[in-house]
Formats: structure tokens, C-alpha cells, sequence
């Protein structure tokens, strides 16, 4: 469930400046109002209404119905004047999951929950616009914070992108992080480089011949077939990919046959790739139908095949990253704290702004164990400490001042 790091004790929020933890019971009131009310993948109406009307209400400039349901908001210090551009980025989309968290802000709409942490991605996003908005004398420049729709399928930061959130005014950089329950709450999970893998699909239909089962011999078992496709794929991370490369080949999904004493004619699987190196694009596509082709060639056997990229690789830039590790390292007080080498093969489609523009995506450890709240992502019950919330805050208002200052 949650990483073996040693959870601490109690998490102080000393190094969160005050008017920050004075709006923090706020910050847990959105972010509860938001879990009340999940929404799939560019249909976030209710939740871009919600936001838009609390930029609204604090004078925020903030343009709606950016690929379907987006938002970007625009905040200009007014210190003096500055041409850098930061941006920030929130996901707001849910997932088709059934909540079974017995808690007064659990979901409202059947079959929809709020189990990855975007309501409190979009929490903290609101809560750092309203500070900065009240403090815009702290900081030059101009900050663009981008709320973000169907970041769980089929992907809203490249329409986004497309319809030019960074552009006028150009942004420099991007920031962005994710509530995780694989880290303990009072802890950060920052690194250089690779943090999230690249995400690709691919279907395959293998068309054999059906028969009795009897009579094996008149026909080409497509079970068989498949059985050894699937067995195959798992050499190529082995064989084919350089060690040092971390990559995985996962078949999800295999169905065939209808009864037991019958040999299926077809079968069908489905499967996901993943991988950091972007050397590695185009190449497992190839790789996988080689091995599907031959093993289907050797047992007389055709297929079909289906082959999509997903997500890029997260790439961290070097630059902005020691910034958000060096603000994280001011606001963490535990002994665990920065937690550099953190990395999973999950994946995040901000890795196509971070093809754009130099950023830093970083993990904010949510789990509390003592509290019941270790769930993973994607679980029925997943929920997170909201202390991360103010953190949160704090951090992506000090990598404000940093960045622009």
C-alpha cells in the first residue's frame, strides 16, 4: 500500500506562513466539495463551473472551455514589471470507480470517485491563486495556472497545448505535482530527470482455426497461439531492452474460447508498455509484432494488430527541479523529507507540456497510515491526509517567488 519510508509522527506546519494555514480549512472545504461531485474526462462541467466561479469571485482574469472544460487563469504581480512566465498545472478529472469510503464528502455520483487526488490537485491549485491573487506584491512576472481535464483518458494536456495555454504570454516554466500515497505525509518525492514512464497500448486478435477439442489436429488453436505470444513479449524487456533501461510489458487482458471441449478459432489481448527512455519510442511497437508474426506464422495462424502511443516519459528539467527541491527542503521538516530517487512506472500526460517547456512534476506524500489513509491510487477507499494540502500551497507559492524573483 504506502513505501516502507517511517511515516512520521505528526507533521508540523511551522514552515507554512500563516495566512496560508488560516485558509487552509477552506482549501479542505473545495477539495471536499470537488470529491462530492467527480466527472470523467472532459465532462468536468459542474467542476470547471465550480472553479471559474471562485476566480470570479476573487477577480481573477481566467479564460473557460479550453479543450472542452479547461481552465487557465492569470496572475500578474504587480512588484514591478518582469517578462518570466510560470506556469502551474492541476488535474481535475475523476475515475469511473465506485467510492466505498463511509465519510460525509464522499460521492454523489454513482459509479464516480475522486481516487487519484485530483479534487486535491485542484484544491491546492485554487488555493495558491487565491493567496497569490491577496499577495501580488510578493512576486513579478506572470503566473498561468492551468486546470486541466482528462488527464485519466484519453489525455487533456495535449488539446490544451494545441489550443496555446502556453503561449501569449510564453511560458518559461512549468510546475506541477501529484498527492501520493506511496510517500507518507511530510515528504517529497523530487528527482532530475525520468519520474514517470511512457504509456503505449496495443491490441492483438490472433485468428486460428476452431475444431473439437477432440481433434486437435484439424485445427489451429488460436489459445495456444496466443499462450505463447503472451509468454514471448516478457523477452523482450529481457533480451531485447538494455538492462540499465528500465521497461515493462504488461497483457493485461486475454479472452477466448467459449467452452471446454471446443478450440477457439480467435483470441484476443490487450496489453500496455512502458518505459523512461525516450530512445525506446517506436521501438517496442516493432519489436512485439515481429514476435506476434512469427509466433503466428509458426503455428499457421493470422492476426490483427493495433499499436498506440499514450503518454510520453515525465522528463524533470535539471534547473527547475533543484528550485522545487530546494523550496520543498524549506517547507518538510521531517526527518524522511526529500525523498530524491522516487520514481514509478505510471503515467502522466504532463510529460507533453514538459515537452514543451523545461518544469518539474513532483510527488507530495498524502499517506497516513495511523489514520487509515495508506489506500493506493485507484482503490475504492483511496482517500489522503489533507494536511498535504497547505503543503502543497506553500510550496508551489515559495517555487512563485523563487522562480520569479
Amino acid at each position: 500500500m504506502v513505501s516502507t519510508f517511517p511515516a512520521p509522527t505528526s507533521v508540523k506546519l511551522s514552515h507554512v506562513r500563516l495566512p496560508i494555514r488560516s485558509l487552509h480549512p477552506q482549501i479542505v472545504e473545495w477539495r471536499r466539495r470537488i470529491h462530492q461531485h467527480p466527472e470523467l474526462g472532459f465532462q468536468e462541467k459542474l467542476t470547471a463551473k465550480f472553479i471559474s466561479q471562485k476566480l470570479q469571485e476573487w477577480g481573477i482574469e481566467h479564460q473557460t472551455g479550453i479543450a472542452e472544460t479547461g481552465i487557465v487563469a492569470v496572475i500578474e504581480g504587480s512588484k514591478f514589471k518582469s517578462n518570466k512566465v510560470l506556469a502551474i498545472r492541476a488535474d481535475i478529472d475523476a475515475l469511473p470507480i465506485q467510492e466505498l469510503n463511509e465519510v460525509p464528502y464522499r460521492s454523489q455520483h454513482e459509479g464516480l470517485m475522486h481516487a487519484c487526488g485530483h479534487d486535491g490537485h485542484t484544491a491546492i491549485a485554487l488555493g495558491t491563486a487565491h493567496y497569490l491573487q491577496q499577495h501580488r506584491e510578493h512576486f513579478v512576472g506572470t503566473i498561468k495556472i492551468i486546470f486541466q481535464p482528462a488527464e485519466e483518458g484519453p489525455g487533456g494536456a495535449k488539446p490544451m497545448i494545441e489550443a496555446g495555454v502556453l503561449k501569449n504570454p510564453d511560458v518559461d516554466a512549468i510546475i506541477g505535482l501529484h498527492l501520493w500515497n506511496n510517500l507518507p505525509i511530510g515528504t517529497v518525492g523530487v528527482r532530475t530527470g525520468p519520474l514517470m514512464a511512457a504509456v503505449e497500448c496495443f491490441d492483438c486478435e490472433v485468428l486460428g482455426k476452431g475444431g473439437h477439442g477432440a481433434m486437435p489436429h484439424q485445427t489451429v488453436d488460436s489459445i495456444l497461439v496466443a499462450a505463447q505470444i503472451v509468454n514471448a513479449l516478457q523477452t523482450i524487456v529481457a533480451r531485447n531492452v538494455n538492462p540499465i533501461d528500465s521497461a515493462v510489458v504488461t497483457v493485461g487482458e486475454l479472452h477466448a474460447g467459449t467452452k471446454r471441449n471446443v478450440i477457439a478459432d480467435t483470441a484476443r489481448m490487450s496489453a500496455t508498455v512502458r518505459y523512461f527512455n525516450p530512445a525506446l519510442a517506436g521501438f517496442f511497437q516493432q519489436r512485439i509484432e515481429e514476435i506476434i508474426a512469427g509466433v503466428c506464422q509458426s503455428h499457421g495462424a493470422k492476426y490483427n494488430f493495433k499499436y498506440w502511443p499514450l503518454y510520453a516519459p515525465v522528463i524533470n528539467d535539471a534547473t527547475i527541479t533543484e528550485l522545487v527541491r530546494s523550496v520543498a527542503q524549506e517547507v518538510i521538516e521531517t526527518p524522511v523529507g526529500i525523498v530524491p530517487e522516487c520514481q514509478t512506472m505510471g503515467g502522466e500526460d504532463m510529460s507533453f507540456f514538459l515537452q514543451e517547456v523545461p518544469g518539474c512534476y513532483f510527488f507530495l506524500g498524502s499517506a497516513n497510515q495511523a489514520q487509515n489513509l495508506a489506500f493506493p491510487h485507484h482503490h475504492p477507499r483511496f482517500d489522503f491526509d489533507e494536511t498535504a494540502l497547505a503543503m502543497g500551497v506553500e510550496i508551489f507559492v515559495r517555487c512563485v517567488e523563487k522562480f520569479c524573483n
